[in-house]
């Protein structure tokens, strides 16, 4: 392996510990899910968090964005809010007579839509293509969003009244879904004494500048990825649509957001390659969200993870003689 790549994985590294231990002075307890929101923004994906309201959804966005010096949008999902709201409108400037562009939230580094799912489908969809092709269209004229640049939307898993569901299409922009999940009792002990007063946000300070993200982005796609780690990867996918309990499997896009996490997840590591303990580590935030069991399945009870995790114990680890465990 060139001595290069390991330094710039060794750099990374470095850089990708400060980052989500700075975002820990806020949101305590939740490692894991903060370096899985960090690994999507390395990958240059979009993550989607899935939880009960007032977990810190919102303020771990905010948190990543104040860490790395980037520009920070929230957008609130209402069933009135207009595609235009998202991407912007021309207005007409009577001084000039010509219409001038004004640019909606989508235009930040990091742009927060909170509660997504409570916006009609059509405002939902002018998402879509600045998730996908980093570009927003108004107007006949495409203007390019900068870099970084990553969505994080939230969305509450119990409520539904009132509520659009995301279509399989949009859910499959999102490389990740990420859920919080409630502190444990010693964490939430700790909250009250730094938070109980006043929050810690507004001290934040950033500990990378946004070029230097760019530079991890970048130096994340140059980890080196196996044939046989890559095998690996196609036969998990394939497995989750050939498995008897799965109506939808996981889409070939899901394949490619896996291998590039993995390379994320490697540097984070101080390591130049992915190893199958990458593939595994990431394949339920991945690949969860994509899939959909049959209804005698669900009747039965049966959980998408299970199923996941059964696939997993039945593929052949590369450079193994043996199946996972």
């Amino acid at each position: 392996m060139d001595v290069g790549i390991d330094e710039r994985a060794t750099w990374f590294a470095e850089r990708f510990d400060a980052i989500a231990g700075n975002v820990e002075r806020v949101i305590q307890g939740k490692r894991p899910a903060i370096e899985q929101v960090l690994m999507c923004l390395m990958a240059e994906g979009h993550a989607l968090i899935e939880d009960v309201p007032g977990v810190g959804k919102t303020l771990l966005a905010k948190s990543i964005a104040r860490s790395i010096d980037c520009t920070f949008n929230r957008i609130q999902f209402t069933p009135d809010l207009l595609p235009s709201d998202i991407t912007g409108v021309s207005v007409w400037d009577r001084q000039r007579s010509e219409f001038t562009f004004k640019p909606g939230a989508i235009f930040a580094n990091v742009v927060v839509g909170d509660e997504i799912n409570r916006a009609s489908p059509k405002t939902q969809a002018a998402l879509l293509e600045a998730m996908e092709e980093r570009q927003v269209t108004v107007d006949g004229i495409t203007r390019p969003l900068g870099a970084p640049f990553m969505v994080v939307a939230t969305q509450n898993p119990l409520e539904h009244e009132g509520t659009y569901p995301l279509p399989e299409a949009q859910l499959d922009r999102f490389m990740m879904r990420v859920t919080l999940g409630y502190p444990t009792r010693e964490k939430e002990l700790e909250m009250l004494d730094t938070h109980g007063v006043r929050s810690t946000f507004p001290d934040l300070t950033p500990v990378v500048s946004a070029e230097e993200v760019v530079a991890m982005i970048d130096a994340a796609r140059h980890i080196h990825v196996a044939q046989s780690v890559r095998s690996y990867i196609i036969d998990l996918v394939e497995a989750t649509r050939n498995h008897g309990e799965v109506l939808l499997g996981a889409s070939p896009r899901s394949a490619l957001f896996l291998q590039r996490v993995a390379r994320v997840r490697a540097a984070a590591e101080g390591r130049a390659f992915v190893t199958p303990d990458d593939v595994k580590a990431l394949c339920v935030p991945v690949l969860e969200h994509r899939m959909a069991l049959r209804p005698e399945a669900q009747m039965r009870g049966t959980d998408l993870r299970d199923v996941l995790a059964s696939i997993l114990r039945h593929l052949r680890v590369p450079g193994s003689t043996r199946v996972a465990t």
